[in-house]
């Protein structure tokens, strides 16, 4: 009766009055959330077997955590719409729209976020490569193309395939940077990109992300070319990138 057409969608409707017709006790703002959640075409209809994956052991992370806010109702304004915000706040929000592709997600993330536990991870990788490259710099007199001072490659910071028993090299290299275009780069990129994904992800899963990458890098030049010295915190930075991009395509 309510898809006479047996296309498998019925309208937000004819789903909500269907909710309220059996006295199902779900609140505004979970209703919301599950409709859009639910929806699988543009036309704005419910997916019956996008419902019944959410109402069974295929909920998606989303749908479990519109569910364990309890009764807590989320306003119903779209993001952009509010006023009178905080710098934090709309640093927040911009962190939101970035980061999430789903409305929903984004009010949900924007109204649960707290300030503790804060993105230190990112914060403080950065911080150290700008250190070690300003004393580097100081000790070689160099501040453009490091590598090619001998001292510098003495460091026991720098990875080089010929020296992989000394295991920590496969990290520590992250520390540092040829010059000041690479370290700018990389320290822009981490702060513009890390630092957003930090605060939605978490620190446990940006720092192993990140120092996965780095860790692919210094094991792919241990491959590929068994005479070149690695510096740089590129590997981390392409791994951000990548984990960035399917918030770009959707």
């Amino acid at each position: 009766q309510l898809d006479p057409e047996n296309t498998g969608f019925i309208g937000v409707e004819t789903f909500a009055s269907l909710v309220h017709s059996h006295e199902l006790p779900l609140d505004p703002a979970k209703l919301d959330m599950l409709v859009a959640l639910a929806q699988g075409n543009d036309e704005g209809q419910v997916c019956y077997q996008e419902l019944v994956d959410l109402m069974s052991s295929k909920r998606s992370s989303s749908f479990k955590r519109a569910i364990a806010n309890g009764q807590r109702a989320l306003p119903r304004d779209v993001l952009l719409d509010e006023t009178g915000l905080g710098f934090y706040k709309r640093f927040v929000r911009y962190v939101a729209y970035e980061i999430l592709p789903c409305e929903m997600d984004r009010r949900w993330y924007f109204y649960q976020h707290r300030t503790c536990p804060p993105p230190v991870f990112m914060a403080a990788v950065t911080l150290t490569q700008i250190i070690v490259f300003l004393c580097y710099g100081a000790r070689l007199n160099k501040w453009v193309l490091q590598t090619y001072h001998p001292e510098y490659m003495k460091s026991p910071l720098v990875y080089h395939p010929g020296h992989r028993a000394r295991a920590w090299r496969f990290l520590t290299y992250m520390f540092m940077h040829v010059g000041l275009e690479q370290l700018g780069f990389n320290a822009l990129l981490q702060l513009m990109i890390g630092v957003p994904l930090e605060m939605v992800h978490g620190i446990l899963r940006i720092s192993f992300l990140y120092l996965a990458g780095v860790l692919a890098g210094s094991l792919t030049v241990s491959i590929t070319d068994m005479r070149a010295p690695l510096v740089g915190g590129s590997g981390g930075v392409y791994a951000l990138c990548s984990a960035h991009l399917a918030n770009v395509v959707m």
